[in-house]
């Protein structure tokens, strides 16, 4: 079994391959989730690696993938498309949770150094923002994306963030414990006085 820090090895050198890839078919595209967020900073991340391509690129950029040595896969979400590169998984994104329209998005995008590559990142806001709204009553995990909110808390610009997911009551819940733990301020709110936590860390 491979450790978390192989598996993260596994996955950035999938974005290495995936963006060499999708730069020598002439595919605009940017580095999104969580491997955009680790790019500036951020946790490392053991899932998968996503990259944002148009709508119309997004069956090009599969088989320029394909052509590539890697695995396609058209799954049921009519959203993305996959491919594996040796079970690395590469989610091409096309439609965001957001509702933001993918060619702005990369347009808006960073370009980073990352693992030895210049790529465009998606900005921490595109990012942060996708997660929140994929939030719904199945799927309400905050623990990786209060990870990124975290390590990156004063990078995020929170007034956009929370404008932008107003109509979320799943993101609203999220802001609601980032706000109580002080992240939107720089640092956590200190537990009163004997309190559980207070005592659990002396």
């Amino acid at each position: 079994m491979r450790t978390d820090a192989q598996e993260f090895e596994s996955i950035i050198e999938t974005m290495r391959r995936t963006a060499a890839a999708l730069r020598d078919a002439d595919i605009p595209f940017a580095l999104g989730g969580s491997v955009a967020a680790w790019a500036r900073g951020g946790p490392e991340t053991c899932n998968d690696v996503d990259f944002l391509v148009g709508p119309p690129d997004a069956e090009r950029a599969q088989a320029a993938l394909s052509a590539a040595g890697m695995d396609p896969e058209r799954p049921p979400e009519g959203w993305l498309l996959k491919v594996y590169d040796e079970g690395t998984l590469v989610d091409l994104v096309f439609e965001m949770a957001s509702g933001d329209p993918v060619p702005g998005v990369i347009e808006r995008a960073e370009e980073m150094r990352v693992a030895s590559l210049d790529v465009r990142v998606a900005r921490l806001e595109d990012v942060l923002v996708a997660k929140l709204c994929s939030f719904d009553e199945h799927t309400l995990d905050f623990a990786a994306t209060l990870q990124i909110a975290r390590s990156l808390r004063e990078q995020i610009d929170w007034d956009a963030v929370r404008a932008r997911t107003q109509d979320s009551p799943y993101a609203r819940a999220f802001l609601s414990l980032v706000d109580g733990l002080g992240l939107t301020s720089g640092g956590e709110v200190s537990a009163p006085a004997g309190s559980p936590s207070a005592q659990a860390r002396r």
